[in-house]
């Protein structure tokens, strides 16, 4: 606290506001020849460059006025990763209004949802979701206007009369005054996934965004020069693509987009075409593109650098793309109330003295280590903060100028007093700044009166050979209240045995956290391609009987 807040100094430096707009008109003015490369539906590749897109943005904006937008306003997108979703990002909050990025994979009754508690009245969205959109317009309560992002060669209206963005385009002219936008204003409305209950939504703000696109592309994070050439995987729909439309143009990165074509075929398309070095996303994408490059042979081109979040990174995938492919694999943690970074697997100097088996083990077992912007701390069930040795686990809490105030029209903060956000993650900190993540408080599996991380369990587990995807989950037991169950995804054509599971585990771990059963099924996913462990709570309930 400040003891006489009348003494202060004023600053004499220019006030003006941190606005996402100006990443845009920074990148086409000092990268304008950078290429901006982009996936489409049923269109062939399209190319610009950061002088185009402005150029592009400009008329977006103009356009969305003419369509009635204004500033505060709420304008939804159903797209994937295009250059035409990438324009959305700067013309909406370029304008003073605020774009909505709704998920297409969730649940009917949750896209609802979603449009009908942010209430906007424009929805752009693309060709793949006007089924989508068809079915759903009758209980959208307030969207008056739908735009396809299409072209005139492939635009079909379709019954809700949906209008062309490239003819909206074409009838704009270059240039667009833009307003002066409060940095603290609403830029970007994303919803949380809502496993526990409706989606939440958490606006950001200019000033959230900025600040966070200009440390994610620190060296202590992605690391990003004028060199590197940046394909996200991580969808634009999702906590914007963990701000990369943003850090990439900041720091002169070509952005290639690959729209919804995520399979191991197309991304290895894109990255050797397209010389791309870096690329982030879930697991199971990554997964599926080792998982080619090792069926084909092929090589990841000029590939360095792949950042996986979502949940936890498989170390045995990790070490594949190491030493089999010269991909170095970092892990991250974040959540869409940390627009959304919060940690990243680097190394540092203090970790580099012991040698680099201890960097392997830090960056492989760790979500990452602490960035400037949030700050952290592991709390046990009085609120004592527990002792940064790697061992000692409690609740996860954070906060940051680029961490969740209150949900968007919440009653009350999401904050303590002091603006701490429990995270609702289990974890450790060690003495050189690392985090890892043990468990979310609601996977934890308590057994006997222990606990049991069913995130290590699963990291063990799918280090098996033919093991896919890994999923552990607590089951009430009459003896044990709880115990774990291991879901074991494989791959095509793999054979593997649950004794030879359980013996490999056994050499990792104590006896007692052995998993009481090994179930070979499908592994569901939730809408954001992390397994959905309530579904299989529910699917597997009277195990144990």
């Amino acid at each position: 606290m400040i003891p006489n807040p009348g003494s202060i100094l004023p600053g004499l430096m220019q006030p003006a506001p941190l606005q996402i707009i100006d990443i845009l008109r920074f990148a086409a003015t000092a990268h304008g020849s950078v290429e901006v490369v982009s996936r489409l539906v049923e269109e062939p590749i399209a190319r610009s460059t950061y002088a185009d897109e402005l150029k592009r943005v400009e008329r977006a904006a103009s356009a969305l006025v003419r369509l009635g937008a204004k500033a505060g306003d709420r304008i939804a997108s159903l797209a994937w990763n295009t250059h035409r979703h990438f324009e959305l990002f700067y013309a909406v909050t370029g304008l003073g209004a605020v774009l909505n990025t709704v998920n297409p994979r969730l649940f009917d009754e949750q896209i609802v949802f979603i449009l009908n508690h942010a209430e906007p009245e424009i929805l752009l969205f693309d060709k793949t979701f006007l089924p989508l959109v068809e079915r759903l317009a009758p209980q959208m309560k307030t969207v008056k206007t739908f735009v396809m992002l299409t072209d005139g060669t492939v635009h079909v209206p379709g019954e809700v009369g949906a209008l062309c963005y490239e003819t909206l385009l074409a009838a704009e002219t270059d240039g667009f005054a833009w307003p002066v936008t409060d940095e603290n204003a609403g830029a970007f409305l994303c919803y949380t996934s809502g496993t526990t209950g409706d989606p939440k939504g958490v606006l950001y703000s200019h000033r959230a965004v900025v600040l966070h696109a200009m440390a994610s592309g620190l060296n202590s994070a992605f690391g990003f020069t004028a060199f590197d050439v940046v394909m996200p995987c991580s969808s634009l729909f999702h906590a914007t693509a963990w701000g990369l439309p943003f850090a990439a143009p900041i720091n002169g990165c070509k952005l290639v987009l690959p729209c919804e074509k995520m399979d191991g075929a197309s991304l290895q398309e894109l990255i050797v075409s397209e010389g791309v070095t870096f690329s982030g996303g879930v697991p199971t994408i990554w997964t599926m593109y080792l998982e080619h490059l090792e069926r084909t042979g092929q090589t990841p081109g000029g590939l360095k650098r792949l950042v996986i979040g979502g949940s936890a990174v498989p170390r045995a995938m990790a070490e594949r793309f190491k030493t089999q492919h010269g991909v170095q694999v970092l892990q991250i943690w974040g959540m869409t109330e940390t627009t959304p970074l919060g940690v990243i697997a680097t190394p540092t100097p203090a970790l580099a003295a012991l040698g680099e088996e201890a960097i392997d083990e830090a960056i492989w077992t760790r979500q990452g280590r602490l960035q400037f912007g949030i700050e952290l701390r592991v709390v046990d069930e009085a609120g004592n903060d527990v002792p940064r040795d790697g061992e000692s686990s409690g609740a996860l809490l954070v906060r940051g100028p680029w961490t969740i105030r209150r949900y968007f029209r919440a009653p009350a903060d999401a904050v303590n007093d002091e603006g701490w956000f429990d995270t609702g993650d289990i974890a450790t900190l060690d003495q050189f700044g690392f985090m890892r993540i043990t468990d979310r408080k609601k996977d934890v599996i308590k057994s006997g009166g222990e606990w049991i991380s069913s995130i290590d369990l699963e990291n063990i587990a799918v280090a098996y050979p033919g093991v896919k995807i890994a999923a552990v989950v607590g089951i009430a037991h009459p003896k044990w209240e709880e115990r774990p169950l291991l879901v074991l995804e494989l791959y095509p054509e793999a054979k593997v045995a649950a004794a030879d599971v359980l013996s490999h585990m056994a050499a990792h771990i104590a006896k007692w956290q052995l998993p009481d059963e090994i179930v070979f099924d499908t592994v569901p996913l939730t809408a954001t391609g992390k397994i959905d462990k309530k579904t299989l709570r529910i699917r597997y309930a009277d195990r144990y009987g």
